[in-house]
């Protein structure tokens, strides 16, 4: 049996309080395991694109300098900010930031930033799978 509000009140009733303690926690642990269980996260599901690469630019789409690990993406597939993993390109599957545009990156088409404009073109025109790692905030 619960103790009553005024006995929990009262002075030097510390039996009382710990018992309407342990009550309470009882019936939040009895409601949290009545809870759903959240949903697994998803595997990324990979999609066809064909990948490019390119070598040459100073300052990218979103600002930034252009570096290793940056990708140019059409903005309406891959929003700036999204992390995608590329796979099936060789030596340059890995996660990359869609941090660039171009005039001819559209639809599911990637364009891998490769510093070594040689390599670049080597690389030339690849099918590859993309999954998103996450979407950006466009």
């Amino acid at each position: 049996m619960l103790p009553s509000v005024e006995q929990v009140r009262r002075p030097g009733h510390v039996a009382a309080k710990l018992a309407l303690t342990a009550a309470l926690l009882a019936a939040v642990e009895c409601c949290a395991a009545r809870r759903p269980l959240a949903a697994a996260p998803r595997a990324p599901v990979a999609m066809a694109f064909v990948a490019t690469a390119y070598c040459q630019g100073t300052t990218t789409a979103s600002g930034a300098s252009v570096r290793r690990g940056f990708v140019a993406a059409d903005p309406t597939v891959l929003p700036l900010g999204s992390v995608i993993r590329v796979q099936q390109s060789g030596p340059y599957d890995g996660v990359y930031t869609v941090m660039d545009t171009g005039p001819k990156v559209q639809g599911r088409h990637v364009d891998l930033f490769i510093e070594s404009c040689a390599a670049a073109k080597r690389f030339g025109r690849r099918a590859v799978r993309v999954s998103i790692v996450d979407a950006g905030r466009d």
